[in-house]
């Protein structure tokens, strides 16, 4: 009987420090790109989280939605690159769907710091337009 049960919390605890110590390898040989990440989706969270307050008061579930946003492009992120790690020919994978979602994020947190007073709306707007050049000038 004891050895069964030795045998089986043996072999749990080997299955679940060999997921645990892959994640890990996972996360720190690309640290950058989960750095790069958090650090958009908080600014961008920080930014809108004053805006909000100005506009209409600190609610609790804007800013936990900010937590919940990075949890799942976390999530995200993971799977891309454990994707990337198990299948040769795929190393685009995650540059091409984190890249849009990260210049989105920071569209949104250069507006979300105007509306909240850290940019004046002249320069958001030239910014803006040197992004989208193509489109012309906006009016003021």
């Amino acid at each position: 009987m004891k050895t069964t049960a030795l045998a089986i919390t043996l072999s749990t605890t080997t299955v679940i420090s060999f997921i645990c110590s892959y994640f890990f390898n996972l996360s720190m040989d690309h640290y950058e790109q989960y750095l790069a990440l958090i650090a958009v989706i908080f600014v961008d969270g920080f930014f809108g989280v004053i805006a909000g307050i100005k506009r209409e008061g600190f609610q609790t579930r804007k800013a936990i939605k900010v937590l919940r946003t990075a949890a799942t492009w976390i999530l995200i992120l993971t799977v891309l690159l454990s994707v990337e790690k198990g299948f040769r020919g795929t190393d685009w994978l995650s540059e091409t769907i984190l890249i849009p979602f990260l210049l989105f994020q920071i569209i949104s947190a250069l507006k979300n710091a105007s509306m909240a007073g850290f940019i004046h709306a002249k320069a958001l707007n030239r910014i803006l337009d040197a992004l989208d050049s193509h489109k012309g000038d906006r009016e003021s």
